[in-house]
């Protein structure tokens, strides 16, 4: 199946709604939710997870976690998204609902939010237990709902490897991410019974598609049919549309058994200020774009923060704009394309004789060219910014 992201329409369907077994693609929905819960406060990226031997004892992939161990949550979610790591998933779901058979109640009450009518799932990583099944038309959605409803967390299923704290792990989508031009994300799945499945995404210009393949017979041919798929939907989708982004689903509260100890640690609110925190600003950027009805405004954190130490009186400038407002929107895109070294700077428009300079402030030198070098090598502007 191939959809056109901006929009859902579905440029090209076979078997969509087949029930099958998902594998690892469920930990997409171990993620959803997990991004959910952070958002409204029922945990933090920075709260210790005490791994359960339950955990500890799930078979490969794994991270290598022991029971008895910590582990901050940020850490597990990385190892889920990039390596698929079954322990990481599982210890997601304890952390988040107190146990796993109650995650998995909340997985598939989060999928009919979704609209996901034919997927059912009972635990976190997708290891084949009998009923755990999705469809392609499924994931799909979901997949639209990852990329829409939390952005800021998107780009960790486009990284090739990451720290996962125990160690760096690398990206089980990596073939495809170094293969097909403007790939992104999403996510692999295996097992013997559901063979070789692939949720992915792609971006060129203003198009962008998803494609999911269920039960490919390896990984080179999933690959294929994958980018064949997302070519026939380049190829058919219009170069304009309206973007319609899925409606999220309202949130509904997570359980009180927590069985880990928590110490979490949240951002102070800010004051309004023109120069405000790029994390906050994401947020208020992405829930203001969301349709008119209210949800509770939260601080979120990033899966990845900027070091800390060094002088944070550097700087880049990624363009002058004609308007305020072109400024700052190519401000927010830029945060979100490269929300791993700019996480902590902060975004400043300045108006002068010639235009509106968009500018991120408040960073160390070496974070400052790293920034410059990768938005560069996106084709996107970007000098440094010296003190002074």
């Amino acid at each position: 199946m191939v959809v056109d992201a901006r929009n859902g329409e579905v440029l090209h369907a076979r078997n969509a709604d087949t029930r099958l077994h998902p594998a690892s693609l469920t930990k997409m929905m171990t993620l959803y939710v997990a991004f959910e819960a952070i958002e409204n406060g029922e945990i933090s990226l920075n709260t210790p997870v005490l791994i359960s031997q339950n955990a500890a004892s799930e078979p490969p992939s794994k991270l290598g976690l022991r029971a008895g161990q910590k582990i901050v949550l940020r850490y597990l979610i990385r190892a889920a998204a990039v390596k698929s790591a079954n322990d990481a998933a599982t210890a997601i779901g304890e952390a988040v609902a107190g146990s796993e058979s109650a995650f998995t109640e909340r997985m598939n009450r989060t999928a009919r939010a979704l609209g996901m009518r034919k997927s059912t799932f009972r635990n976190a990583h997708g290891l084949t237990q009998d009923g755990h099944l999705s469809t392609a038309r499924d994931m799909t959605v979901l997949g639209r709902h990852l990329f829409y409803d939390y952005p800021e967390y998107y780009n960790l299923f486009s990284r090739e490897r990451t720290d996962a704290g125990l160690k760096e792990v690398r990206n089980t989508n990596r073939r495809l991410l170094s293969d097909y031009p403007g790939a992104d994300g999403i996510k692999t799945g295996f097992t013997n019974a559901a063979g070789y499945n692939l949720v992915a995404s792609a971006e060129r210009g203003r198009k962008r598609v998803i494609a999911t393949v269920f039960g490919g017979k390896s990984t080179a041919s999933r690959n294929a049919q994958v980018a064949e798929l997302m070519d026939m939907g380049f190829s058919r989708m219009r170069e304009r549309v309206a973007v319609r982004k899925p409606s999220k689903p309202r949130y509904r509260g997570g359980s009180d058994r927590r069985q880990i100890e928590i110490a979490q640690s949240r951002r102070p609110r800010m004051r309004p200020e023109q120069v405000d925190n790029l994390a906050s600003q994401i947020v208020a950027a992405v829930a203001s774009a969301q349709s008119t009805r209210s949800r509770p405004t939260q601080n979120l954190e990033v899966v990845t923060r900027m070091a800390s130490s060094g002088g944070r009186n550097w700087g880049i400038n990624v363009g002058r704009y004609t308007t305020r407002y072109e400024a700052e929107q190519i401000l927010l895109k830029t945060a979100l394309t490269e929300i791993g070294t700019l996480d902590e700077a902060l975004r400043k428009v300045s108006s002068g004789s010639a235009g509106w300079e968009a500018n991120f402030v408040g960073m160390t030198q070496e974070r400052a060219a790293l920034a410059c070098r990768r938005l560069q090598a996106r084709s996107m502007p970007c000098t440094t910014l010296g003190p002074g």
